[in-house]
């Protein structure tokens, strides 16, 4: 197969990776903008949590594309409910992968510990975090995830562009008559 059939194909592919590099980039500077700071949020302390019932959710179906996400826009997903042994009313759901599985977290009820982190300025909600993470290390590696696709998604746009810099250049040169 010679490059000129391929053309088409790879500026295609280019033109949405540069599309899904953008919207990348723009979803990870929202989501890096938003983030707590870790003053923001009052650490409740570690709580032991066991499973207590399993649930069907429907939830978006993104896994699909074309024709299987138009006839099956959600799908069904089991989520462990987990509630804390200190009688707080601390709450969290795991999502397992079927029912038999989420079945059998809730029938062998072993505890799992969490750190619970309150959020004042929200209503006084709250997340649970690993046992051992603290609020610091959670915002900390929340805004690391997002600089590294911020910055990847750069890089692309920016390879994306000299790309088409050097591609242009080169036509122009072929353009233009020799001096």
């Amino acid at each position: 197969m010679s490059i000129k059939k391929l053309k088409p194909f790879i500026t295609a592919v280019g033109v949405m990776l540069l599309l899904a590099a953008v919207t990348m980039g723009y979803f990870s500077a929202q989501r890096l903008s938003s983030i707590i700071p870790a003053s923001g949020y009052e650490d409740k302390g570690v709580y032991s949590f066991v499973p207590v019932r399993v649930l069907p959710v429907q939830v978006e179906n993104t896994g699909a594309t074309g024709r299987a996400r138009r006839m099956n826009p959600t799908k069904t997903v089991y989520m462990v409910h987990y509630r804390d042994t200190g009688r707080k009313g601390y709450q969290w759901k795991f999502q397992a992968a079927t029912h038999e599985t989420g079945q059998k977290i809730v029938n062998q009820r072993i505890a799992v510990e969490r750190r619970v982190l309150s959020i004042p300025a929200d209503n006084h909600s709250y997340i649970t975090i690993e046992s051992e993470e603290t609020a610091e290390s959670y915002t900390a590696e929340l805004r690391q995830k997002n600089i590294m696709i911020l910055a990847f998604s750069g890089i692309y746009i920016l390879l994306y562009a000299a790309t088409w810099g050097v591609i242009l250049m080169k036509r122009s040169r072929k353009e233009s008559p020799a001096a």
